[in-house]
């Protein structure tokens, strides 16, 4: 289970559902040079018959490196990569760690924007992901609970609700439900490329 999604870089071995061990670092930056050494340090050097990773969204080049580290690794144990939604972990952490019914969760976007996105307590979601200015994020949703990197900004700027400060931890992995992991580990981006093709319309 590898996590460099965000400013947070985290990586676990799980057995039967179970966390054998894990790490979980703040970086902000220096993913790269953190990451394998992170997993060598598990027992077994984190061996695996399968591995997740998250697929974002997130910094660039945080997912970028955690998606070249599964599949480096994922070469040489001859394993299938999995991937699952990075937004949808930090909300699972946040509804397990409060017993809330549902939960908006607020994490840092590229651009000055939040990526928002809303979680019932079964995960399916009840705002899809966007990619907004912060007054703009204020406003999407009334849901009470609002948990990820920028909780407690949004809380402050909309007035109202409770905030967890949260960033995604490959330890809590388990809280997952097995339906959100995928095999098309295309990487979740939650906004528009900046670049465009000549022509292009913006």
């Amino acid at each position: 289970m590898i996590d460099s999604a965000t400013e947070a870089c985290s990586a676990a071995l799980f057995e039967g559902g179970d966390l054998v061990a894990g790490d979980w670092q703040m970086l902000g930056r220096g993913h790269a040079e953190s990451l394998v050494p992170m997993i060598a340090a598990l027992p077994a050097k984190g061996r695996a018959d399968r591995i997740a990773v998250s697929l974002g969204p997130g910094s660039f080049t945080g997912l970028r490196v955690g998606l070249a580290a599964a599949r480096a690794l994922a070469l040489a144990w001859n394993c299938p990569v999995l991937g699952y939604p990075t937004l949808a972990l930090v909300a699972a952490q946040a509804l397990d760690a409060s017993g809330a019914q549902d939960v908006l969760v607020c994490m840092t976007g590229g651009h000055g924007e939040w990526f928002v996105q809303g979680f019932d307590a079964a995960l399916d979601n009840t705002l899809p992901l966007a990619s907004l200015k912060p007054a703009d994020a204020a406003t999407a949703a009334e849901t009470p609970l609002v948990a990820g990197s920028q909780a407690e900004a949004l809380v402050a700027l909309r007035g109202s609700g409770t905030a967890m400060p949260l960033h995604p931890d490959a330890r809590s992995f388990g809280l997952l439900d097995p339906a959100l992991l995928t095999s098309d580990i295309s990487l979740i981006y939650g906004r528009a490329p900046d670049a465009r093709l000549p022509g292009q319309a913006a």
